[in-house]
């Protein structure tokens, strides 16, 4: 069974979870890191025989042995806003094995604004007729780029994304053409991304709420000076069983696991 002397399984890959990965290897508490992609591990300080960072995408096959190799005593889930199954799968871990389970989601950053468009879903987005004839820039990631590419004909469409083999590969899959796609790393200054959108005179950018850390904060604001509309995918709705966005009440809920003081 799992005891105390056991880890915490902090699911990572945002830069959220770096502050928490730093708060727990400072407290002593044994914990597991898990990314998807090798370049995510540089976020985090160095391995030690208390903090390990495991690289894979995990799923319902492998969760089992996972949980009982790593002697997983508790869920701590950072993940991005939008990775839903990676959450969906940590929560159904919890309940059957009976782990507890905290989710940290970074504050969302809100403003009210006619110019700023809230979307439930991009459903919505690509079933309406928001893209129509419209400069648009995508700052989405790479996953959903497949789905505008059927639009590429009804709009001008450019992309930013990260500098990466495989996010370049999704934009010129989704006809991306090179003059249209931008590969940078953020954080983005809004100098940078006010400079971007008057580059391409662009006419709508559609971006996530990804919240301050996120640079949603920096969109907003542009998107106001520049009179430019702003539609943003609003984070899919999940029902977890723990949810803040304090960091302290994520670190306390790590010691508790323990029987630490923070």
């Amino acid at each position: 069974m799992f005891t105390s002397s056991g880890k915490i399984w902090l699911i990572g890959g945002t830069s959220e979870s770096a502050t928490l990965a730093n708060a727990i290897a400072s407290a002593q508490i044994p914990c597991i890191i898990s990314v998807t992609t090798d370049s995510a591990k540089s976020l985090y300080p160095s391995e030690s025989s208390l903090l390990k960072i495991w690289v894979g995408k995990l799923d319902h096959h492998q969760i089992s042995a996972f949980i009982q190799q790593q002697n997983i005593i508790a869920i701590l889930d950072v993940s991005h806003p939008y990775a839903v199954e990676i959450s969906k799968l940590a929560i159904a871990t919890s309940t059957e094995y009976h782990i507890p389970y905290l989710r940290y989601e970074r504050p969302c950053y809100q403003t009210e604004d006619s110019q700023i468009i809230h979307l439930d879903s991009f459903e919505t987005l690509l079933t309406g007729d928001y893209l129509t004839q419209q400069r648009v820039m995508l700052t989405l990631g790479y996953r959903n780029l497949a789905r505008f590419k059927s639009w590429q004909d009804r709009s001008t469409l450019f992309v930013r994304i990260l500098p990466s083999e495989v996010s370049l590969k999704a934009a010129l899959d989704a006809s991306f053409t090179p003059n249209h796609i931008i590969a940078i790393r953020p954080p983005i200054s809004p100098e940078l991304e006010k400079a971007l959108w008057k580059q391409w005179n662009i006419s709508l950018v559609v971006t996530k709420a990804s919240g301050i850390a996120g640079g949603e904060e920096t969109k907003q604001k542009v998107a106001l000076e520049l009179g430019i509309s702003l539609i943003i995918i609003d984070r899919p709705k999940l029902n977890y069983p723990q949810q803040t966005s304090d960091l302290e009440t994520a670190i306390i809920f790590c010691c508790n696991q323990q029987g630490r003081v923070y």
